[in-house]
């Protein structure tokens, strides 16, 4: 897509919350229409109805790329991958391995995501975007204790020093090539454009006084392996949608405005949009980022707040004149007991001020 399509839909004021997950559960059996390519795409069509978006978001689900490499690799099956770690850091020939594997089959969630996509493609005319976790999120979803890894290798230890150091390094690289293969796969599958979510990648992980210092732990850990995505998807003419809500600071959200530079970006409700609007290039359409997570409790959030920031980021946003996409700050996760809540919260903030 050319750069101006997205330009636009911030100019007309589309309002666009990440909210598959909540249409996905109003179907009777959610589990089934997760395994199935032709359901998740009706699905994800739905939700870009019912939001009044040309874009066919998928749903937010940071789990496919560590199910299935841990699949390939034989290391833990479906049910076990939420909570396995590596012990120790693999060896070079179990990432060959990973590299070679990367047109495998993908196991039964992977590919009703990736036919999913085809379903959006060919019995549509939404914008089909993909969907993957970042590199960085996924190490630290490989290891028990990447914090103290991330900490150590900031104050200039190295892999040969320590083997944590070694371990999260292993860990990234095996991260970055089971990504680029789902990218792979998505791209061939028809995808226009790929939400990279990179929610890890923030000052809890990276520590802003090792950066000042002078430690490249943010280059080397986070913006090198996004370049490379950056560059596998530019390639392929596929646009950069990056996601990261977590908590974040100037520098963060400057370098990756300005050196990923995607078509839109994507940030937490920690980051005050109208001032972040000054770091980021006018190019860049800044997406969110209104509080959603809060949207179940009335206590919380109740619904004239929804109202009021609705209205006030809509006309700091416009005050600020940078092109804006008023949206969710993160995907909007069905809760049960508060289904109802969350969804009115939703229409508020989609009509409010229309």
């Amino acid at each position: 897509m050319k750069r101006e399509y997205y330009l636009e839909l911030a100019a007309v004021g589309l309002r666009l919350p990440i909210g598959i997950d909540l249409v996905l559960h109003q179907s009777p059996d959610p589990q089934r229409v997760l395994r199935d390519g032709a359901l998740l795409a009706e699905v994800v069509a739905s939700a870009a109805r019912r939001y009044a978006s040309p874009l066919a978001i998928p749903l937010m689900d940071l789990t496919l790329e560590k199910e299935d490499m841990l699949r390939l690799l034989g290391t833990a099956e479906a049910e076990e991958a939420e909570t396995f770690h590596f012990a120790e850091a693999p060896d070079e020939s179990t990432l060959q391995f990973l590299r070679r594997s990367a047109d495998a089959a993908f196991g039964t969630r992977g590919q009703a995501h990736i036919d999913s996509l085809r379903h959006v493609v060919t019995k549509t005319n939404l914008v089909p975007i993909g969907m993957a976790i970042g590199p960085f999120s996924l190490m630290t979803k490989l290891m028990a204790d990447p914090i103290t890894a991330i900490a150590m290798a900031g104050m200039g230890m190295t892999s040969e020093e320590d083997a944590n150091i070694l371990l999260a390094e292993r860990c990234l690289a095996l991260a970055e090539t089971a990504i680029a293969r789902s990218l792979k796969a998505q791209i061939k599958a028809g995808a226009k454009a790929l939400m990279i979510c990179e929610p890890a990648a923030n000052i809890v992980y990276i520590s802003p006084r090792q950066m000042s210092s002078g430690s490249d732990i943010f280059e080397r850990f986070v913006m090198q392996p996004n370049l490379r995505i950056k560059s596998q998807l530019a390639s392929a003419d596929v646009d950069l949608i990056f996601h990261d809500c977590g908590e974040l600071n100037g520098y963060m959200v400057e370098q990756f405005a300005t050196r990923l530079d995607p078509a839109i970006l994507s940030l937490g409700s920690s980051r005050t949009l109208w001032e972040d609007a000054a770091l980021v290039p006018k190019s860049v359409v800044l997406f969110g980022n209104l509080p959603t997570k809060k949207f179940y409790s009335d206590e919380a959030m109740p619904d004239e707040q929804v109202k009021a920031m609705t209205l006030e980021l809509r006309d700091k946003m416009r005050s600020a004149g940078h092109p804006h996409i008023l949206g969710s700050e993160c995907d909007v996760l069905h809760v049960p007991e508060a289904a109802a809540n969350i969804r009115r919260k939703v229409e508020l903030m989609l009509a409010c001020g229309r």
